[in-house]
């Protein structure tokens, strides 16, 4: 088992990993909108979900996966009005890819963020 840290992202304040290794799978952990430095970053619905996406690429490289390798995503909104942007934000970022998913309405996010994504993946 192997946990991941890019060099390229904040170090977790909580207690837990990027993301996780474990026999040809990557867990990614819930990312949201933050900066290089971990601090919050409230946008727009549509560039925290990008940003969201972009994170979840940067740990997936660095665990020798891939955005083409995702088999579940799970996508919690505080907002569920914002569904149809994150869709398509979504829907832009992954093209023909249309790995399982989840939408789960939430209510308020850490930092007051709007989204929070997670995954799961195949190791390349």
């Amino acid at each position: 088992m192997d946990f991941i840290y890019p060099s390229s992202t904040s170090r977790p304040k909580g207690h837990y990993s990027p993301a996780a290794v474990h026999n040809g799978f990557v867990f990614v952990s819930g990312q949201i909108s933050t900066d290089d430095k971990g601090q919050p970053i409230l946008d727009s619905i549509e560039e925290q979900t990008k940003r969201c996406l972009e994170k979840i690429r940067v740990i997936l490289d660095a665990s020798n996966s891939s955005l083409n390798r995702i088999l579940k995503v799970s996508i919690f909104i505080s907002n569920m009005d914002d569904w149809g942007k994150v869709n398509t934000v979504y829907s832009e970022f992954f093209g023909d890819h249309r790995p399982a998913r989840i939408i789960v309405p939430s209510g308020p996010l850490h930092y007051g963020c709007a989204v929070e994504i997670d995954c799961i993946a195949a190791v390349n």
